[in-house]
C-alpha cells in the first residue's frame, strides 16, 4: 500500500501498523513517531512475538514493526507464524542486533525488511512505505551481512538472461509468482523455473537473498 500524495499534498490512503517491543519506552516513542507524521496509522502495540501474532491476526495491519529479542516470545517464531498462517501483513524488523543469528533466521522466516533502531526517522518512514508495497527493505549493514552468508564461492558471475532479470524486478516489489506469471503471461511453472535458475546465479536461496545480491551486483536499480 504506496503513501501516494495528491495534488492537494495529503497521502490518500493511510499505512496502518503495529509496533511489537518489550519496551514500552520504544512503544511510546515509535508510536509517536508515526502518529505524528502524515499518512500513518498504529492499531496497536504487543510486548512480545505471541501477543504481536495474536493483534496483527486481529487487526490486519499493512506492517508489523517487530523486535527479535522478546521475553514471552520473540520476533523470529513470530514471523514463522504470521507467514504460515497466510497474515498479509510485511513485518520489517526494527531491532538492536545484527548479527548473523538474528538477521538470517528472521529474513529466512519471511521478514520483508530488516533495520536496526539507530536508522534515521526518515528512513524509517521510507522503510514503512517500501515494507508495506512488498519491497525488501535491509539497513546497509545486514544487507552485507547477508550478501556475505548467502554468496557460493563456487557460483560463477554468470549473468542473468533478459527475462530472468525481469523476474527479479518483480520479486524485488515483493511480487507473488501468480502475479508474476500474470504480469508475464508465462505459467506460474515458468515463474518457478525462472527462479530456479537465477537463485543458482546468483548463489542463493530465497527471494530476500536474491533481491540481496541483485542490489549488490548492480542487477537491481
Amino acid at each position: 500500500m504506496a503513501d501516494r500524495t495528491g495534488g492537494t499534498g495529503a497521502p490518500d490512503r493511510i499505512i496502518t501498523l503495529i509496533v511489537v517491543d518489550d519496551h514500552p519506552v520504544v512503544r511510546d516513542g515509535l508510536r509517536g513517531m508515526f502518529e505524528s507524521a502524515p499518512g500513518f496509522r498504529v492499531l496497536g502495540e504487543a510486548a512480545n512475538g505471541v501477543e504481536g501474532v495474536a493483534l496483527a491476526l486481529r487487526l490486519d495491519p499493512d506492517v508489523v514493526l517487530m523486535d527479535l529479542r522478546m521475553p514471552g516470545g520473540g520476533g523470529v517464531d513470530a514471523i514463522a507464524e504470521l507467514t504460515r498462517g497466510g497474515a498479509r501483513a510485511r513485518v520489517l524488523v526494527l531491532t538492536t542486533y545484527d548479527t548473523d543469528s538474528d538477521t538470517l533466521p528472521a529474513i529466512e522466516a519471511g521478514a520483508t525488511g530488516y533495520l536496526l533502531k539507530d536508522a534515521p526517522r526518515e528512513e524509517l518512514f521510507t522503510a514503512v512505505r517500501a515494507a508495506a508495497d512488498g519491497r525488501t527493505v535491509l539497513s546497509p549493514a545486514v544487507a552485507s551481512r547477508l550478501v556475505s552468508h548467502v554468496r557460493n564461492p563456487a557460483a560463477g558471475d554468470e549473468p542473468l538472461s533478459a527475462r530472468e532479470r525481469e523476474v527479479l524486478g518483480w520479486v524485488a516489489r515483493g511480487t507473488s509468482n501468480r502475479r508474476i506469471a500474470a504480469e508475464l503471461f508465462i505459467s506460474e511453472a515458468t515463474v518457478k523455473t525462472h527462479l530456479t535458475h537465477l537463485y543458482a546465479k546468483l548463489g542463493v536461496k530465497d527471494r530476500a537473498a536474491a533481491v540481496a545480491v541483485g542490489y549488490d551486483r548492480g542487477i537491481l536499480g
